[in-house]
């Protein structure tokens, strides 16, 4: 386990969690800021960056475990994302759609939040959003996140303009 809070806890994905993942990764609301849900090889790609993020850094994405089921009901964490000429540390968060609107993403956010100011001595982290995804956007609003700037990706043939909001130590 590296994150407890009140009714979650995070930990590292495993193998074991690719079903539970694709869950995820392939439900097309879910996966709407991303352009459409992904197929069994972007997933297992998705499940395979994870681990080598946590290989490299020593943080990634993680799953997110409901104490209540022991169910992996999301993914959250930090990550190291590309934005614009330099590389920033990320909270990033997705949840399955069934756990939306309960609050487990921002708990398990400022989770993260904590994690990368208290182990990692961030000065300071982000949430990339696109600016289409308003929910994401207020997990990061509640988190203490402020909106600094913008930048449009190119992702799966797509134009995509993000936010960057950021908390600073």
């Amino acid at each position: 386990m590296i994150l407890e809070t009140e009714r979650l806890y995070l930990r590292e994905m495993n193998q074991c969690d690719l079903k539970s993942l694709c869950k995820i990764l392939q439900d097309e609301e879910t996966m709407t800021a991303y352009e459409g849900a992904f197929s069994d090889s972007e997933a297992q790609e998705w499940l395979d960056r994870q681990i080598f993020r946590y290989e490299k850094w020593g943080f990634g994405l993680w799953a997110v475990i409901l104490k209540q089921t022991n169910e992996m009901i999301g993914q959250c964490g930090l990550t190291m994302q590309p934005w614009k000429d330099k590389e920033v540390l990320e909270i990033g968060y997705l949840f399955a759609r069934l756990y939306w609107h309960k609050g487990y993403a921002i708990e398990a956010a400022a989770a993260c939040k904590k994690y990368a100011f208290e182990e990692l001595k961030a000065d300071e982290v982000c949430s990339i959003i696109r600016d289409t995804n308003t929910a994401s956007q207020n997990v990061a609003i509640k988190n203490g996140m402020v909106i600094v700037d913008t930048w449009t990706k190119h992702y799966r043939g797509v134009d995509m303009p993000h936010f960057r909001y950021v908390a600073y130590l």
